[in-house]
């Protein structure tokens, strides 16, 4: 996801696209969120582990 968010965010800004420049910032904060609640161990959406 962090990942996705990142390539978003680089072809929103070389395209100019502003709606893929958004989409790929809440990409990339959301999989930061996921990613740091899985690796401290808290059960995220059911699995103890988010990759």
């Amino acid at each position: 996801m962090v990942i996705l968010g990142i390539i978003l965010l680089i072809i929103g800004f070389v395209t100019n696209i502003s709606v893929l420049w958004t989409i790929g910032i809440i990409l990339v904060v959301v999989g930061a969120v996921l990613f740091l609640l899985g690796s401290l161990g808290h059960a995220v959406f059911g699995r103890r582990h988010y990759w």
